[in-house]
């Protein structure tokens, strides 16, 4: 099992018993440093005290179970507004909402193509660009995330 899929497992029941859902974990090597983020959300919003509590809480629990051998730091984090969507629950949550699809290769010569999201299949993103429906494949979409309009 992944580290991130470990933490998760073990994190998600103390981030609900704190009134927040977790959105994402990610082990991620930054420089020379490495992190892990627990990325979390709640209607209404996240503050800094929902992160602090949710810090203290797991952060026990880590030293604990020791899921990274390696030394790291620990962050927990608002998912944000315009959060990466990465689950297909993500994606049914979020239908009809403002999204960003970013690819890795330019369509039409647009690298990033912002616009409604009206579908997901299988890995394949379909988002009301303007006056046309475009669907994506899972192999050209690098990242979808949420697209806030002011």
């Amino acid at each position: 099992m992944k580290i991130t899929e470990q933490v998760a497992a073990f994190a998600q029941p103390v981030v609900e018993s704190l009134g927040c859902s977790l959105w994402d974990v990610e082990y991620v090597r930054e420089g020379s440093e490495r992190y892990l983020r627990l990325y979390i959300d709640k209607d209404g919003g996240v503050d800094i005290t929902d992160c602090e509590n949710i810090h203290r809480a797991v952060d026990p629990i880590l030293d604990e179970k020791d899921p990274i051998p390696d030394s790291y730091h620990f962050e927990v984090c608002s998912a944000g507004l315009e959060r990466a969507l990465k689950r297909p629950s993500d994606f049914e949550r979020f239908m009809g909402s403002a999204v960003l699809v970013k690819l890795y290769r330019p369509r039409n010569g647009l690298k990033e193509i912002p616009g409604i999201l009206r579908g997901y299949e299988e890995g394949c993103v379909t988002v009301e660009a303007g006056k046309e429906t475009i669907t994506f494949t899972k192999s050209e979409v690098a990242l979808v995330r949420l697209r806030v309009e002011f």
